[in-house]
């Protein structure tokens, strides 16, 4: 397939309208982008704040629908070939990717008397190693020939505060702070940004009322953050106006104060 006039974003993890993953994938597509919007609904539907069969066709149609400028592919980052899968299915379906932003993850308790290996191994195979072969996969496919390749990661707030009650999660996404500056050294010379927002508390309908509450003037604004804070940022970072700006690990935490 020829190269493409417009940008090419494969986003991951978009499976419900209140996510992060969302407000993404609709903010690129008002910046212009053509979006391949990824997400894995044995995952999703186990979730106590999205229980509804239903969501990811709407999630598709909020965003404009199938069409010329969205794909959408399921897959199992559990599965090591899932990232391979997903990347080329964008590049076969638009020419080429120039953004890969990694949203998704799994999340889950686990505190240390209760953790197993498989729990740390599943942590790690999603939130981690997809991110590392995800980005493998954009490289060998990215063209040098178009500006601006940008990845983007998500880390948490793992290495702000202790979490643990989130021991799979919280190790795994510090795997993501730590490996996002050895990956950007390795797509320096080819324009090729990395890095990693840490997008702090924000509510995408996990919080109870309670903690809601309870959290709330821990916020300079008075307000938790919303996903589209986070879109507005994430949206810069994979703009041409950053480009002089690689390997780092951004705290959009809207001034939370522990």
């Amino acid at each position: 397939m020829s190269e493409r006039a417009s940008r090419v974003a494969v986003v991951t993890g978009v499976s419900r309208r209140q996510g992060i993953g969302f407000a993404i994938a609709r903010r690129l597509l008002g910046d212009g982008l053509d979006v391949v919007i990824h997400s894995w609904a044995a995952h999703d539907i186990d979730q106590p704040w999205s229980r509804d069969s239903g969501e990811q066709a709407r999630v598709i149609e909020e965003l404009g629908g199938l069409g010329d400028r969205l794909d959408y592919i399921e897959a199992d980052f559990a599965d090591a070939d899932a990232p391979r899968r997903v990347i080329e299915y964008a590049v076969d379906r638009f020419g080429a990717v120039d953004v890969l932003v990694a949203n998704h993850a799994r999340s889950g308790p686990g505190r240390l008397s209760e953790i197993t290996s498989s729990d740390l191994d599943l942590a790690w195979a999603v939130n981690g190693r997809a991110c590392v072969l995800l980005t493998q996969v954009y490289a060998e496919h990215h063209v040098d020939t178009r500006p601006d390749g940008r990845v983007l990661l998500f880390t948490s707030g793992q290495h702000r505060a202790p979490m643990a009650d989130e021991l799979p999660y919280a190790i795994s996404k510090g795997a993501v702070h730590q490996m996002t500056a050895s990956l950007a050294d390795a797509l320096a010379d080819r324009s090729i940004t990395v890095n990693a927002i840490n997008p702090g508390h924000v509510d995408t309908g996990w919080p109870s009322q309670e903690l809601r509450e309870r959290l709330r003037p821990a916020f300079p604004a008075g307000r938790w953050g919303e996903p589209e804070d986070i879109a507005k940022i994430a949206s810069w970072l994979v703009s041409s106006g950053s480009a002089w700006l690689t390997g780092q690990i951004i705290d959009a935490e809207g001034g939370f104060r522990r």
